[in-house]
């Protein structure tokens, strides 16, 4: 059975059971908890919790998800994946128990002729929770299974939840019994490998604190309602199914494998080292196309390190199998041909996806190359200090500094003829680990208590949002907090948190800045500086009380900045257009990343794996933009289905979450966007989109800014202002300031060259006469002298060098002086002849540094400094002088040499 037909199986079974269909969720959510998505019911974890009501009692989903705990480990076992697909049922608060365990025997055992997956009911067998009797009593009942195939576990195997405060349960697990030839009888319990999981069902009831109950902890409180949530892993299904050994094997895996056969002349199972590598290419090729395809690029943080530490071990492994053109590109192409079916949205974004892999690894090669030149030293000097073995140091800073993979440097080492101080690189691995760790530990966040917004949700519902078409309401205050804490009155100078019934009020999100206005009762005004929304469906009112005292229930106008609002609206507007410009401009692999729309202006994110826009590209986005507010476009909002919008072409942004029910807002052919901001009636009123910069925020992505309406005009007034004033200091027409400009400067340039050479020449001319100014100090020639003032650094070295050669074949010493302001400069030179005799220029720097403040150092021939008491150079001088009069001090200067 193939994997795309066990996933439709699965959707078909449950939604004949009365529940609603529910895509897959982006990997990337706003959960500051998860870098990816790591099962089914994170896009539901809302509902679990309490924080917004479920759209259904009843969901089924196909959820794509990366866990990437175990990486190093992925490829060396059939048992590690980093990117899976997680089928699930969900029950809020409709069936438990009982429901869960019935679907998943009928679907698990019921005959394939009948949508089945026809798994033999005697091979299966069944773990529940140490203290679940009524699980045992259920499986018994409904599924017939005796006693002795129904086992007990503790917490760590049959309690889940996300490994994060939040949601939780015991579970029971299903497992297959694949035969004796693959391990020992006596179940789960005894082995893993023959009794393979394929099916857990939570009995999701718990809230977990930040220690989990799968140790023994005791949940801190109970979900609101009881609910399911379960997941059957796709891949452990296929793999029993189509007759394999493994998930590397299955119809969607293995032609990774196979293109990577082809491109190394190699064959998978041929060679155990090489299976690693093949695995590991087939693994985290599936796991980057899919990553990217959710909007992510590499980088040195976060998600973006994580992709890229996929992407490099497949061009390494690759490398390992001999391979050493780009094959990130090839590998893509398969994964999109396999997956596209269940997610087609790999084949209509593959050229911006092709463009990010193309460009990280063309970067990963030139780290290749210059890693290997650091290895070819490390390893030379290892040979020439007589060692055998490559230290840990060097191999770790190999690994952490350059990027250069540790397999790597194995294999070039023992190609070298070295062994690798594995023992030092894995302490140094550990120690950046848990230093890794316990960052990452002090900066999560876990679940936060937002009890006292569910209350007011539970009692009052969702604010009802006014403000597509009105800005000024009468609402009623249902939720009153001061510091956190719901209060029932708040007087003047209190800052507040009001929740309304309803609101015209806009709260921040989509990039979009919140609205702020005021709030007014009878005797009371509320000035709103922000709205939140800190639990989906609630909109939050922070500011002060001005005026009065404001309390629970109180009727109230709702009335907000107008101005603000207008303005904020114009940039969304503009935002939605410039998206659209660069995406005409630079192709589908320009995405949105990010963006801000605050009044007069907006700030556009987009991934650019080619590098930075070229002025001209930037100029015709901004005429192409510009020409829309012209023609003056009607600026339309509407809802409708997902499909429906996906239909009519529009776009969905990265790493959004969408309900069935959607917004679009169209722009005719030109924009259409997903999106829940507010907007202006037509492209004419924002009168003009000025792009002020494009510039690099990290690899891979691209930020424009850019001014709106008023804001732009008043900047292009300023600019048209300084233009004017240029043309009339300069003679010159305004077409032809660029090129008058670029005379004037290349003639200052030529200037400041002649000027540079002059003043080099005569600096230089005053060589001869230090020269010969030189007195014999106890047989060595002494030139010690204030140099012109403002000498730079390079020219006094040039002139101390000049008087140097000017000494002779006799030993010799000199010591030039350069003041500019309050700071001094010197440089101290000797001659070969000096050296001969053990004079160090660098160990005659501390007889006179005192004297003028400073201190400097060199080598023996030359050394320099500064300090900062220029009057102190005559005291210097004669210092230096004592110095080499000094039997002592000569000595000691002599000594160094």
């Amino acid at each position: 059975m193939e994997t795309h037909e066990i996933s439709r199986r699965f959707t078909d079974h449950f939604v004949h059971a009365g529940h609603t269909r529910v895509p897959s969720a982006s990997l990337i959510l706003d959960d500051p908890t998860l870098l990816f998505v790591n099962a089914g019911m994170v896009q539901f974890k809302p509902y679990f919790l309490g924080d917004a009501p479920p759209p259904y009692p009843r969901a089924t989903s196909i959820q794509k998800c990366v866990r990437t705990g175990d990486i190093d480990e992925v490829g060396k076992t059939t048992r590690h994946n980093t990117f899976f697909q997680m089928a699930g049922n969900f029950s809020f608060g409709d069936y438990f128990k009982a429901g869960a365990i019935e679907h998943a025997w009928n679907l698990v055992t019921g005959s394939q002729d009948a949508g089945g997956y026809g798994f033999d009911p005697d091979r299966i067998w069944v773990t529940v929770y140490e203290t679940d009797d009524e699980a045992i009593r259920l499986w018994q009942q409904i599924a017939g299974l005796p006693q002795e195939r129904i086992q007990r576990r503790d917490g760590k195997d049959n309690y889940w939840d996300m490994g994060v405060p939040g949601p939780g349960g015991p579970c029971s697990e299903i497992y297959y019994d694949r035969g004796p030839e693959h391990g020992r009888d006596g179940g789960p319990v005894v082995d893993e490998d023959r009794y393979l999981e394929i099916w857990n069902l939570v009995f999701m009831q718990d809230i977990r604190g930040p220690q989990s109950p799968k140790y023994g902890y005791p949940p801190i409180g109970e979900l609101p309602n009881k609910n399911i949530d379960t997941g059957m892993g796709i891949e452990r299904v296929a793999y029993l199914l189509q007759g394999v050994a493994n998930v590397y094997e299955t119809d969607l895996v293995r032609p990774v494998i196979a293109r990577a056969e082809e491109l190394s002349g190699r064959r998978y199972g041929a060679d155990h080292e090489d299976d690693v590598r093949f695995r590991v290419i087939a693994d985290h090729a599936r796991s980057g196309v899919m990553i990217i395809g959710d909007g992510v690029t590499p980088s040195n943080e976060a998600r973006g390190y994580v992709l890229r530490r996929l992407l490099r071990r497949i061009v390494r492994s690759a490398r390992l199998l001999g391979v050493h053109e780009p094959v990130l590109g090839a590998f893509a192409e398969v994964v999109r041909d396999e997956m596209a079916p269940s997610y087609p949205e790999l084949a209509t974004g593959f050229e911006r996806i092709s463009a990010v892999m193309r460009a990280e690894e063309e970067a990963f090669l030139q780290t290749l190359t210059s890693g290997s030149r650091i290895f070819d030293l490390a390893v030379e000097r290892t040979k020439k200090a007589g060692g055998t073995q490559l230290p840990g140091d060097q191999a770790f800073a190999l690994h952490d500094t350059y990027g250069f993979p540790i397999d790597l440097t194995l294999e070039m080492a023992g190609e070298a003829g070295l062994s690798v101080d594995g023992d030092g690189f894995r302490t140094l691995m550990n120690e950046q680990r848990n230093r890794a760790k316990a960052d990452a530990a002090a900066r999560k966040v876990g679940h936060t208590d937002a009890s006292v917004f569910r209350a007011v949700l539970d009692m009052h519902g969702v604010t009802d949002f006014l403000g597509y078409t009105t800005l000024s309401a009468e609402a009623t205050v249902v939720g009153l907090l001061v510091d956190d804490q719901s209060v029932a009155a708040a007087s003047e100078g209190s800052v507040v948190q009001v929740v309304l019934d309803r609101t015209p009020f806009y709260a921040e999100a989509g990039g979009q800045q919140a609205d702020t206005g005021v709030l007014r009762g009878g005797d009371f005004t509320v000035r709103i500086d922000d709205v939140q929304s800190p639990v989906a469906g609630l909109r939050v009112h922070r500011g002060v009380v001005t005026a009065g005292t404001v309390t629970l229930d109180a009727s109230v106008v709702a009335e907000v900045d107008k101005g603000r609002r207008a303005a904020i609206s114009r940039a969304h507007t503009a935002t939605h257009l410039v998206h659209a410009g660069v995406r005409n401009a630079l192709g589908t692999s320009a995405a949105q990343a990010g963006s801000l729309n605050a009044p007069g202006r907006l700030r556009f994110d987009f991934t650019s794996p080619t590098g930075a826009v070229a002025p001209a590209a930037l100029s015709d986005i901004e005429d192409e933009v510009n020409t829309v507010l012209q023609e003056n476009r009607e600026v339309e909002a509407y809802e409708t289905s997902m499909d429906e919008a996906r239909k009519l072409g529009a776009m969905m942004l990265f790493g959004e979450k969408y309900g069935d029910r959607v917004r679009v807002v169209d722009m005719g052919e030109y924009s259409r966007e997903l999106c829940g901001g507010t907007h202006v009636a037509r492209t004419g009123e924002l009168g003009l989109v000025k792009v002020l910069s494009e510039a690099s925020i990290g690899s891979g992505v691209r930020r424009v800014d850019a001014l709106v309406g008023l804001d732009a005009f008043q900047y292009m007034s300023k600019e048209h202002l300084l233009v004017s004033q240029l043309a009339d200091q300069l003679k010159s027409r305004p077409e032809d300031l660029p090129d008058r400009i670029s005379g004037l400067v290349e003639r200052l340039r030529n200037a400041e060259r002649d000027l540079e050479k002059h003043r080099e020449e005569a600096v230089l001319a005053s060589a001869g006469a230090l020269a010969a100014g030189a007195e014999d100090i106890d047989g060595v020639l002494l030139v010690a002298a204030a140099a012109p003032d403002g000498v730079p650094g390079n020219d006094l070295r040039a002139l101390a060098s000049d008087v140097r050669g000017r000494l002779g074949t006799r030993p010799g010493v000199v010591a030039l002086f350069s003041s500019a302001g309050d700071k001094l400069s010197f440089v101290v030179a000797t001659t070969e002849a000096a050296r001969r005799d053990g004079l160090a220029a660098g160990k005659l720097v501390p007889s006179f540094a005192a004297a003028i403040g400073g201190r400097g150092g060199g080598k023996a021939e030359l050394a320099q400094g500064g300090g900062t008491n220029p009057a102190g150079v005559p005291q210097a001088v004669t210092a230096l002088r004592a110095a080499l009069r000094d039997g002592g001090a000569a000595a000691g200067a002599r000594a160094s040499g």
